[in-house]
Parts: C-alpha cells; structure tokens; sequence
C-alpha cells in the first residue's frame, strides 16, 4: 500500500479542504494529483506483478497523449469555425479556434526550432513549453473540478435563489443563455416549495448601454411568465459583473435575513468561477449549473479559465516568471 501513499495523501487534503469549503481551486489541485499519484501506483503494483505488463501500459499512456492532443487540436478548431457561424465574429467567439491551432502548431513549431538550433531561439522556446505545461496542468485542475463542482447536488433548504444575468437580446428580451438560467431557477424553487419552504427568486443584473431596460426587470419578467409568484421574486438591478451580482444580491440577502442560505444560478461553463467569487464576496450559498449548447461550452470554458488565471496573476506571474528564471540559468 505505499505506492498508493502520496494519492492517499493528496485525497485526505482533498478531503479536508472540501469539507471546509467546497468553493476552492485548490481543491481541483489536490484532486488532480489524487488522481496523478494513484495511476503512478496502480502502475507500480502492476510492475510487481508483471513488469512487461506495466511498461505495455505505461507505453500506452505516452502514446495516447500526443494522439489525445491532435484529437482536441482537430476538434477545437472545428468548434471555432461552429461559434463563429453561430455567435458571431468577436474575440471571445475565438478563443477555441485559435487554442486548436495552437496544439495543432506546436510539434512543427518544436521542429522548427530545433533546426535553426539558434540559442536565443531555443531558450525562448523553452520557456514557453514551461510555461505551457504550467498552464496545461492548471487547467486540467480547473476542468476537472469544474466537472465534479458542477456535479455536487446539496439537499439543504435555502431562503434565497439568486439568478445571475448574461446580456439581453434587442435591449429587452431574454436570450436563450439566459432562458436556461432562468428556467434552472424556477425548477428549484419549484422543488423547494414542493418540500414546505418558501423562499425568494432573486434576479440580479443592472441596466447596459444598449439595453432598454435593466436585466433583472427583464429577467423577473420572464419568472412571473413562467408562473412564478410577482411577490416572491426581488430584483437586484444595479450590477454590473458576477463580482456586483453577487455583493449587491448578498448586501439584500443580509437585510432580509441576517442567517439565510441560498443557491445561486448560472450556466454550467460558469459554475465553478461563481463559486469562487461566491467565497470571496462572502456570499452563504453554493452555485448549480444550467445547460448550455455543445458548441458554445468550450470557448466558454477556456475563458473562464483565462479569467480565474488572470484573477490570480501575481500567484501565476511569479510562478511563470520562475520558470522562465530556471530555464534562462540552466541555459547560461
């Protein structure tokens, strides 16, 4: 069993720190090397028993890896085509094309450099493959927590269903994105109130320059349409950001109830970045997801990674720019 250690380890930080606050990147870190660690000992138990048997597996597991990337190269860069017929022509909409030529450049790119076998080139070279194994780990964390976050159902009551808003379409009506918020929310407290509580729809979005009226009017709209109760749902219309959503929806929990709980609501790409600001903005409830279209979920997720690296960037930015220090050393 002490090949199994470290995962063993690793799982009861998990554990620990799950248990304490489930809203934490970190704990998409710990899973990763749970997982990490308990193949490598899997693998280890294996070569006790039959090392050819092992090395065949292990052989396979390389193998897979630079076959898995050209498969998510290809792919992503079919879905970059697909968002851009479907959403538009705006930098967000590229975010998948361009990460899938990226993967598919990078082999060739490597070659390149090794025969122009230039030093400065070289380093440079070396230092952005460092700096993308950083990032290609980060976000393996990211996306794997992001799955199992969006995957955990709480049964707990909760006195507020908090509904963040994503844009309006022709300044007043509720786009589809939304819709499936909206919808996700009403499921809920529809449940809720089967089970003997009673709480409150909040609808949280302010007012954009090109919209005719606030997001959370709109929103509180199409609830009352749907069937829900006018005088159960509260509007929160002076946000601006997820950050604004959920302070100022926290600021009018509070008023109501110094001890409520809630449940906030977002598509399922965002689940895990609402969740962390959720934490950071001391807000008592924990986020669920509502579906989102197949072509649209992979730039949305590389740009909810892009943004929580981004929030962390002093954390991030000394770790790159160590790597880039290791590499500069190890070459002088």
């Amino acid at each position: 069993m002490v090949a199994f250690a470290p995962a063993a380890l690793f799982f009861l930080l998990f554990l620990i720190s799950f248990l304490r606050d489930r809203r934490k990147l970190r704990n998409g870190v710990y899973l990763f090397f749970t997982l990490v660690f308990f193949a490598a000992g899997a693998l280890l138990v294996l070569a006790s028993v039959s090392q050819s048997a092992a090395a065949a597996l292990l052989y396979i597991g390389l193998a897979l890896i630079p076959v898995s990337g050209l498969a998510l190269g290809i792919f992503l860069i079919f879905n970059g085509f697909t968002m851009l017929r479907r959403e538009g022509r705006r930098l967000a909409n590229l975010l998948s094309l361009l990460a899938g030529i990226g993967i598919i450049a990078f082999v060739p790119l490597q070659f390149l450099v090794a025969l122009i076998d230039w030093q400065p080139l070289t380093i440079a070279a070396e230092v952005v493959t460092g700096v993308l194994g950083y990032v290609s780990v980060l976000f393996l964390c990211f996306l794997l927590y992001a799955v199992v976050y969006g995957r955990i159902r709480s049964r707990r009551g909760v006195d507020f269903i908090v509904v963040l808003g994503a844009g309006l379409l022709d300044g007043s009506r509720v786009p589809p994105l939304l819709a499936s918020r909206l919808d996700r929310a009403r499921r809920v407290f529809d449940a809720h109130r089967r089970r003997g509580r009673d709480p409150v729809l909040i609808t949280s979005g302010g007012q954009g320059p090109d919209e005719d009226v606030p997001e959370a009017r709109a929103m509180a709209d199409y609830l009352v349409a749907g069937g829900a109760p006018a005088e159960r749902v509260l509007l929160e219309d002076q946000s601006r950001t997820t950050t604004e959503n959920l302070t100022f929806s926290g600021a009018l929990m509070r008023e109501r109830r110094d001890d409520y709980r809630c449940v906030i609501v977002t598509n399922n790409f965002h689940v895990l970045r609402a969740a962390l600001l959720a934490r950071k903005t001391k807000v008592n409830g924990q986020v669920i997801g509502s579906p989102t279209a197949w072509y649209f979920w992979p730039s949305a997720i590389l740009r909810e990674f892009i943004a929580i690296f981004v929030e962390h960037r002093i954390f991030n930015g000394t770790v790159c720019g160590l790597i880039t220090l290791s590499v500069v050393l190890d070459a002088v």
